[in-house]
Order: C-alpha cells, then structure tokens, then sequence
C-alpha cells in the first residue's frame, strides 16, 4: 500500500475523530437528502439519476448515512468504502444489518483496484483527502465505460484559503465538536486543475456546480464535478 504522507495524517485524524465521537455518544440523525456543500441547500440526490439496477459505490462513506439513504429511499443496492476503523465501526453500529448496503472497511485507493467495475462511483468530501494522482487512475478502472462519477470537494476554507494551482496538499482544520480541532492535509484545487487532471485519467467533465454558502459573511464554498469515464481510450 502506498499511501502518501499526507494521506497518513488523515487517516490517524480521521480515526481520532471516529473514536471522540463514539467515546462521546454522538447520534447522527438519518440523512433525508444529499448535502454535497455542507448545508441543506443546491442539488441533492437527483443528479444521481435513476440508479435502478446499477451498481454504486459510496467513496469515503463515513457513517454510511448518505448510502443508506439511496438503498432505504431509492432501493439501491449500495457498497460504501471507509477507511477510518472507528468511522467504519460507527457505520456498522448504526446501518449494518441494513438489506442493500454492504459496509466495506478498507483504503480507497486498494478497494478500487481489485473491484468489480461500477456504474455510479460518488464521494462527498472524500476526494480532497487522497492524493488525485493515486486516486483517479484507480476510480477510472473501477468504473465502467461511461460510468457516471460525482464528486464534491472544498474550494475555499473558513479563512477564504484556497483553492490553490497545485497538486500539492495543504493544512486544514477537521472541527472536533466537544474537543480540540484536528488538523489535515487537503487537496484544494481550483476547477481547471480538476478538469485537467480528470482528463488525463479518462474522464470528460459534463458539469461544475458552484456550491456557496448560504450568508454572504462565510468565505466557504465548495465544487460538486459531474463527470463521465470515457467509453473508449483515445
């Protein structure tokens, strides 16, 4: 396994947050939509499309609240990869037993390579976790020709930070409710780099949507990619 450095730290913070979480008590409520940025507002699950009989994986899961949502609403058939033990534990205790959703603990990356291709790979957030030139050339073998691909991903921070016209992973701040906050490494790029990145593994972007957030006082604003495999190399 070849994970970056980066990519290390986030997974330790993301394995501390997991674990405060659980020490801690936290519920989460059901999801009753997709929130692509971080607030109930813009597209949701419909950009989805109809994912009757399709294969769809959840990237980066989490919880599983997203993907048990698309198999309890939709009756999708659902596998989620988390590569956090304590966030993977904490989808078990709340969605294991669910019909439809298979709860799959491993790294992004080495899950890929070994999958049987997908029709619908989707990730909120996760992509900006993992170096993109690890990670784009496995979700492009892991999807089928055509095969559809969704993914949100920070644009600005808190401060106005970012993005930034490098594939380089820079500092950020995981908030850590009830506890000091913890500190990742992101890659936060502007959307031409996506594109061009997206190309050069095999994709055509259909759309960027612009995700903002809701007060013109917060700087946060986040890009949900559309985006399709292309269905033969050039």
């Amino acid at each position: 396994m070849d994970r970056t450095q980066p990519e290390l730290t986030n997974l330790a913070a993301w394995t501390a947050y997991g674990r405060h979480h659980i020490e801690r008590g936290t519920d989460i409520p059901d999801a009753d939509r997709i929130n692509w940025g971080f607030w109930p507002s813009g597209p949701g699950f419909e950009v989805l499309g109809d994912l009757s009989g399709k294969r769809v994986l959840d990237l980066g899961s989490g919880m599983g609240k997203y993907a048990a949502h698309l198999v309890r609403e939709y009756g999708a058939i659902v596998d989620a990869v988390e590569a956090s033990p304590t966030q993977h534990e904490r989808a078990v205790a709340r969605h294991g037993t669910m019909p439809g959703l298979q709860l799959i603990h491993a790294d992004a990356v080495e899950y890929l390579k070994q999958a049987e291709p997908y029709d619908v790979i989707y990730s909120i957030h996760g992509f900006g976790y993992i170096d993109p030139h690890r990670l784009l050339p496995a979700v492009a073998g892991a999807l089928k020709p055509d095969g559809r691909l969704f993914f949100s991903v920070l644009h600005t921070n808190t401060a106005g930070r970012g993005p930034f016209q490098s594939v380089t992973a820079h500092p950020e701040v995981l908030p850590l409710a009830g506890g000091e906050p913890l500190t990742v490494h992101m890659w936060v790029l502007g959307p031409t780099l996506w594109e061009d990145l997206l190309v050069e593994y095999g994709f055509l972007v259909d759309t960027i949507d612009v995700l903002d957030a809701p007060e013109d006082s917060n700087p946060v604003s986040c890009r949900l990619f559309r985006v399709r495999r292309r269905a033969r190399p050039r």
